[in-house]
């Protein structure tokens, strides 16, 4: 009997995956705990049409993410921060400094936890900062660290 799997089954396939399956297991284990559908036509149409939607959705983010990362490029976020002599920060400036002060002064929101910092910013000077957008699109833009 040919299945459409609703969820990952050990040892027969993924989830949204149409496989073969005997009678007995899918009538008394698959259906009743939910893990599988008959793959009837109305069946198969749903499924089609989840991927398709899916596949859109995927297109969506990488058109904004792509965007995006057009948009960073030239941007440079300028942080005033309390330094001593020769330079030196009180402390050191983190992604989440990074993060606000390009929502303050560009108004763009990124999850600190996208930006890739070069080790500690602990100095006066300017800086490269890498941000991973979506899986394979990145972009950088430059951050300038300025004594008060």
């Amino acid at each position: 009997m040919k299945v459409i799997l609703k969820e990952d089954v050990k040892g027969l396939g993924k989830k949204e995956q149409m496989v073969e399956a005997s009678d007995g297991y899918a009538r008394n284990f698959l259906f009743p705990k939910g893990l599988a559908v008959e793959a009837t036509a109305a069946n198969m149409n749903i499924m089609k049409t989840r991927k398709e939607a899916e596949a859109h959705k995927k297109e969506k983010e990488i058109a904004q993410a792509k965007e995006l990362a057009n948009k960073i490029k030239n941007i440079t976020a300028t942080i005033k921060v309390k330094a001593g002599e020769n330079g030196k920060l009180f402390g050191s400036i983190t992604s989440k400094d990074v993060a606000e002060t390009l929502k303050t002064q560009h108004k763009l929101d990124i999850d600190k936890k996208k930006l890739v910092m070069p080790d500690a910013i602990k100095s006066v000077g300017t800086f490269e900062v890498e941000v991973k957008l979506y899986p394979e699109i990145s972009s950088k833009f430059t951050v300038k660290i300025e004594s008060l």
